[in-house]
């Protein structure tokens, strides 16, 4: 059944009157969200967050702090509002991959610790300074120069240290941590406020390389106890290693994919429910009945097979994040059930193929109208469209399909 979706400008009711009522009520609630200057947006759900991070939190000790992963604008859902509600379920701490990530949350009223996940170019130490942000520390030159800033302006800067123990990423070797921190130890403007080290392969059961980084960083962690050496808050664990590796959890464990409900591999699916904060839409601008034969967008690459066809258009295109890649192959939600996207994906808008007549090839309801909604990720009625099976038909992960829906998509929090 399909249905309209109401707004102001007279163009459709808020829904369509049928014998069983009001048609799909996903379309009466979403319009409410939808923007007034585009008919795209993101949708977050923070009460699916904030279930997320007590979920995860539930694998910790009391005693353990959680920090959260905010960086890359929160993996695409908004650093700001996802890192307020995530302490209000349990966060304690907050790490982003950049300055300018960690300046924003301060600037937006952000007071707990933030970490700096790698070590940002030397001319960033006044602003580390100024903003109160922890980074992240494994070359001297750097480690000296935060110094000498932090002594500037008589305060002491706060620092992780980081351990490359097989990922071979960033960090300072196992066995050079000693020798590290007494070549920096002795600058009263500094202070190493925890040590950590990143998994490569936590996701994967009984896996030879994640024991041996495991046993390395303990040694590195020992190492500098047995020197007398305070190392801060010990953490390891990322996501898959929070949920499959409690063991492990230290003084604090590291979450960030999980928080946003989506699992970082199959292992962690059955040991634990997280529910999809982000959720992608839009409302259908045109709607056409082209004639058999008459071909849809860039080169043409799909073609009006059967009468009956209806062609309708969503502004919604790669530059919004949607991979142009995907042209004909991926599914659209249209009341609740599925529409197949025809013809390439443009810049700013794509193509979806109604069939009007029952084929079932193309899988969609009864006719669809202007200011109709469409999901292009999320939930309608017992349908579903995943991160994952956009990351499938894409061949990458769903970090990286949420984080590409860029910020020209308004987030709208729900």
């Amino acid at each position: 059944m399909a249905y309209r979706a109401s707004h102001d400008y007279g163009f459709a009711s808020a829904g369509r009157r049928t014998d069983e009522g009001w048609a799909h009520p996903l379309a009466q609630e979403s319009v409410r969200h939808c923007p007034d200057d585009r008919w795209a947006w993101v949708e977050i759900d923070l009460d699916a967050l904030r279930d997320n991070v007590r979920a995860l939190r539930q694998f910790m000790d009391s005693r353990t702090k959680m920090m959260c992963a905010v960086k890359a604008d929160a993996y695409g859902h908004g650093a700001v509002r996802c890192a307020k509600a995530m302490h209000a379920a349990g966060a304690d701490q907050f790490a982003v991959a950049t300055v300018a990530e960690g300046v924003e949350l301060r600037e937006a009223g952000i007071g707990w610790p933030i970490l700096i996940l790698a070590e940002p170019p030397i001319e960033s130490v006044r602003t580390l300074v100024e903003y109160d942000l922890m980074p992240t520390v494994h070359t001297t030159d750097f480690a000296l120069a935060l110094g000498e800033a932090a002594v500037a302006v008589d305060v002491v800067a706060k620092y992780h240290l980081a351990v490359d123990t097989g990922m071979t990423r960033i960090g300072v070797l196992p066995d050079d941590v000693v020798e590290f921190r007494r070549m920096i130890d002795f600058h009263r403007g500094i202070e190493c406020a925890g040590i950590f080290t990143h998994f490569a392969t936590a996701d994967v059961i009984g896996d030879w390389d994640f024991k041996q980084q495991v046993s390395r960083f303990d040694h590195a962690v020992a190492a500098l106890e047995a020197a007398g050496l305070d190392h801060g808050l010990v953490h390891c664990n990322n996501t898959p290693a929070t949920i499959l590796h409690p063991e492990l959890q230290h003084d604090m464990c590291r979450v960030g994919i999980g928080l946003y409900g989506l699992h970082p591999a199959d292992t962690t699916v059955p040991r634990v429910s997280l529910r999809p904060v982000m959720s992608v839409r839009a409302r259908i601008t045109r709607v056409i009945n082209p004639a058999v034969g008459e071909g849809v967008g860039y080169g043409l690459t799909y073609r009006v097979p059967t009468p009956n066809i209806q062609i309708a258009t969503v502004p919604l295109g790669y530059a919004d994040g949607l991979a142009r890649s995907l042209s004909n192959r991926m599914d659209v939600l249209v009341a609740g059930r599925r529409a197949r996207q025809v013809g390439r994906i443009c810049m700013d808008q794509f193509m979806v193929a109604n069939d009007v007549s029952g084929i079932r090839a193309y899988r969609a309801a009864a006719p669809v109208e202007r200011g109709d909604v469409v999901t292009i990720m999320g939930a309608d009625g017992n349908e579903e469209i995943t991160a994952d099976e956009l990351a499938s038909l894409r061949g990458t992960i769903n970090y990286e399909v949420t984080c590409n829906f860029s910020q020209r998509l308004e987030r709208v929090y729900v």
